[in-house]
């Protein structure tokens, strides 16, 4: 038979071998609780994630057949389906792109257009500037020619005025102003012409020696004035307030004579004259 020490001490080894039995039992039960919690809390969080995905995919998908409502409500009032609707949605943006390429041409043409005008205007200021030149110059031709304009006495015996050689010399004394000028072309041989309010007919020409004849028509009486040259100041009284007219020759051919008639400002003016 065992002794009474050995017996004690089986006992201890036995109620020691217990006690790790149940701390092992109570690690484990805790472990497997503590497993058990934290897969819950995970599925549950799982769970709520799920429920809010859910959840986002419902309001997405409303959204979507909002949009396709939307859609096929725009549609259905302009009348098109939707292929036609993105089709004319293409066209508008092609439209969009097109106009303002349009526009951006169009401002570099109108740029060019304002250099084109620019330039337009230096050339007119140019023009103003040569045309005033020009005025300068006719001014003093025509200071030169009133310069080279003679007087003389007429066959009257009375002091002339200045008198005219050529049609440039008539156009200076008609700018004076002093007398009313009447010009005139005189074939020979030809019936009596109208000059102002007498009527002149020119008789006879002598081209190489510049003289003439011609038969002066005023207040129905003709006076002939005979053999007379160019340039000479040919007078006579016409009118009831007895005013002084005087006629000039400037050329003398075979067959036609050219100059004109002055008459005092206060003389009748013919309705015809111009």
């Amino acid at each position: 038979m065992p002794d009474e020490g050995e017996q004690i001490h089986v006992e201890q080894q036995s109620t020691t071998g217990k006690w790790i039995l149940v701390f092992v039992a109570i690690v484990f039960v805790a472990a497997a609780v503590y497993g058990y919690v934290t897969t819950q809390q995970h599925v549950d969080k799982l769970t709520k994630d799920l429920s809010d995905s859910q959840a986002q995919v419902a309001e997405l998908k409303s959204r979507m057949q909002t949009a396709e409502a939307s859609e096929d409500a725009l549609a259905h009032q302009v009348g098109l389906t939707k292929k036609e609707l993105a089709q004319r949605a293409a066209e508008l943006q092609a439209q969009q792109k097109a106009t303002e390429s349009r526009l951006e041409k169009e401002s570099t043409e109108e740029k060019e257009q304002i250099g084109q005008v620019s330039g337009e205007v230096s050339g007119v200021k140019t023009d103003v500037g040569g045309v005033k030149t020009d005025v300068a110059s006719t001014k003093a031709d025509l200071e030169a020619t009133k310069a080279k304009l003679q007087s003389a006495v007429g066959d009257l015996g009375v002091q002339s005025g200045l008198i005219a050689n050529t049609r440039g010399d008539l156009e200076v004394l008609k700018h004076k102003g002093d007398r009313n000028y009447y010009e005139f072309t005189l074939l020979r041989g030809a019936k009596p012409q109208a000059v102002a309010t007498v009527s002149l007919q020119l008789k006879k020409t002598d081209a190489k020696h510049g003289k003439f004849t011609v038969n002066v028509t005023s207040d129905d009486k003709t006076i002939e004035k005979r053999d007379r040259t160019v340039a000479e100041p040919i007078q006579f009284y016409a009118g009831r307030e007895h005013l002084l007219f005087e006629l000039v020759v400037w050329t003398v051919e075979k067959n036609k004579a050219t100059g004109y008639l002055s008459t005092p400002k206060s003389a009748p003016v013919p309705v015809t004259s111009r």
